[in-house]
C-alpha cells in the first residue's frame, strides 16, 4: 500500500502487535536504545509466534466520477467523499492514502466469514455515501489518470516525497496512485511443520510471485513498463535500492528480518518543533545507533524504531504477523475476497498449505539469490502473469487446493462461488484482470472507429 502516517492499520492483526508510533505532537522521553536491544526488539516484534487463528485484510480504492472515470477529481471533491465515508459507523478502519484513495482495514477476524461480512457491510455503506455525491470505488492496481496528485501534506509525507524522489519517480507514483489488497496472516507456529513460521515465511515469497501474477491488475501501456501486467510491482522494485525489497530467505527469518530492518537508510526523524524531518543522506538506522546521535540528531530510542520500521515496505512485512503486500487491487464489487480467501486457505488449512508448499517450491530456482521483487521470478508475475508456463501451474495447483480448503474453513456459498468463478475466468485459462482489462480497451477502441 502507499505507505500512512501513523497509526498505521489501526485494526492489527494480534494483540500483541506494537503500537503505532507517536505523533509529531508527542515529543520523546524515551530513553536512547543500544544496537543489542534493538535487535532485540526487532526479534520480539516481527514474528509473534503460536497457532494460526486470525485474519486480516487491508483493501485500497481509487475514487472516481461515476460518469466520467478518466477525469481526475478535484481536491475539493475528493475531501467531500473523505469527509462523507469518515462520518460513517464503520467496523473497519478508513484511512485516506496520499492520493486521495480510500483504505478500508479490517477488524482482526476469527473467521474468513468474519473478515469477508465486516468488509462487505462497511463498503456497502461507502459506496452509498460516495454515490450521493457521483462518485464511485474502483479497484485498479495503478491510477492511469494525470498528473499524479498528492492531497495531503503532513511532514513524514514530505520527507518521504523529498526521499524517494532522489531514485526517480517511482516514489510519486507509489503514493498518490497505487492501490492494493492487503492479506494479513499470524506468523505460524514456532515449530517447523507446514504451519510452522518459518515454512510460512518462504513459501510467502515464493507463493508472492504466483499471486503477483494471478491477480496482476495494473497493465502498463506506456512508460518503463509498457507491456507489463502488473505495472504497479515495477513502481515497487523501482522505489530505492534496500527499502521495498525482501531479506535474504536462505538464513533465519528473523535474523535476516533484523539485518534488513537495520542497514535499510532511515527516510526520516520526527521532529516536534515544527522543523523538516531530516537526518544526513544515507544514514542508515544501524548507524545511526552507533553514532548515538550528533549534532542537531538526538539518540534514537525505541519508538524510532517502531516508526523506522512502518517505512519499510518489502512485498512480505513481518508485524508480529504477516502482511502480504504484492496483490493489486481487484475489480468487481466483491473481486477483493478472492485474494483474501485464497490467501487464508493456502496459509491456514494445513492440506491446502502443503499442497502450495509443494507447488511453489520449484520457483525457487527462478527466484535465484537476488530478493523480490528485483528477482527473475518476480519481475516474469509483473511482467507475463500467468502468461509464464511455470507460474500457470503454481498458479493452477494453489487455486484448486484453495478452492477444497474453503468448505473446511467455513466459507460461505458466495465466497466459494466467487472464487471458482474468478478461478474458471482467469487462472485456468492462463489469464489475469489486466488481460481483460486489455482485451476491454481493445474492444473499446475498434467501436470507436
Amino acid at each position: 500500500m502507499p505507505p500512512q502516517d501513523p497509526p498505521a492499520s489501526p485494526a492489527p492483526l494480534t494483540a500483541t502487535t506494537t503500537p503505532a508510533a507517536p505523533g509529531p505532537s508527542e515529543p520523546s522521553t524515551a530513553s536512547p536504545i543500544t544496537e543489542p536491544e534493538a535487535e532485540a526488539l526487532i526479534h520480539g516484534i516481527c514474528f509473534k509466534t503460536g497457532p494460526p487463528r486470525l485474519i486480516g485484510a487491508e483493501l485500497e480504492w481509487l475514487v472516481l466520477d461515476a460518469e466520467r472515470p478518466g477525469q481526475p477529481l478535484t481536491p475539493e471533491r475528493l475531501r467531500a467523499a473523505h469527509t462523507a465515508a469518515r462520518a460513517l459507523p464503520l467496523h473497519s478502519g478508513l484511512t485516506v492514502e496520499p492520493g486521495g484513495q480510500l483504505e478500508l482495514s479490517s477488524a482482526p477476524a476469527a473467521s474468513l466469514t468474519g473478515c469477508v461480512d465486516g468488509l462487505q457491510a462497511d463498503l456497502t455503506a461507502v459506496r452509498a455515501a460516495l454515490l450521493a455525491q457521483g462518485l464511485v470505488l474502483r479497484g485498479l492496481g495503478h491510477d492511469p489518470r494525470r498528473p499524479y496528485r498528492r492531497l495531503l501534506n503532513s511532514p513524514r509525507y514530505d520527507a518521504m516525497e523529498t526521499y524517494l524522489d532522489r531514485t526517480g519517480p517511482a516514489g510519486r507514483a507509489m503514493m498518490c496512485a497505487s492501490a492494493s489488497v492487503q492479506v494479513c496472516v499470524d506468523a505460524g507456529y514456532e515449530e517447523p511443520g507446514v504451519l510452522g513460521h518459518g515454512r510460512r515465511w518462504r513459501m510467502a515469497h515464493l507463493l508472492g510471485a504466483v499471486l503477483v501474477a494471478a491477480f496482476a491488475n495494473s497493465p502498463a501501456h506506456e512508460g518503463p513498463y509498457a507491456g507489463w501486467r502488473c505495472a504497479r510491482q515495477g513502481l515497487w522494485s523501482d522505489l530505492d535500492t534496500r527499502r521495498s525489497l525482501a531479506p535474504p530467505l536462505d538464513t533465519d527469518p528473523r535474523a535476516g528480518w533484523t539485518r534488513q530492518a537495520l542497514d535499510t537508510e532511515v527516510m526520516c526523524v520526527r521532529s516536534y518543533d515544527g522543523e523538516p524531518w531530516e537526518i544526513p543522506r544515507g544514514t542508515t538506522f544501524r548507524d545511526w545507533l552507533r553514532a548515538g546521535g550528533g549534532p542537531g540528531l538526538r539518540a534514537p530510542a525505541a519508538e524510532d524504531l517502531d516508526y523506522h520500521l512502518t517505512t519499510l515496505f518489502p512485498p512480505v512485512r513481518p508485524r508480529g504477523h504477516l502482511e502480504l503486500r504484492m496483490i493489486d487491487a481487484q475489480p468487481g464489487d466483491d473481486g477483493w475476497l478472492v485474494p483474501l480467501a485464497v490467501v487464508h486457505a493456502l496459509f491456514d488449512d494445513p492440506e491446502a498449505a502443503e499442497t502450495a508448499y509443494r507447488a511453489t517450491k520449484p520457483l525457487a530456482d527462478a527466484y535465484g539469490p537476488r530478493p523480490a521483487p528485483r528477482n527473475p521470478l518476480w519481475r516474469s508475475a509483473a511482467r507475463d502473469g500467468l502468461r509464464d508456463r511455470d507460474l500457470r501451474t503454481a498458479a493452477r495447483a494453489c487455486f484448486l487446493a484453495a478452492a477444497e480448503a474453503l468448505p473446511r474453513l467455513g466459507a460461505s456459498a458466495h465466497v466459494q462461488d466467487t472464487v471458482g468463478a474468478f478461478t474458471e475466468r482467469f487462472v485456468l485459462r492462463g489469464r489475469c484482470p489486466a488481460d481483460e482489462q486489455e482485451q476491454l480497451q481493445l474492444t473499446a477502441k475498434e467501436t470507436r472507429r
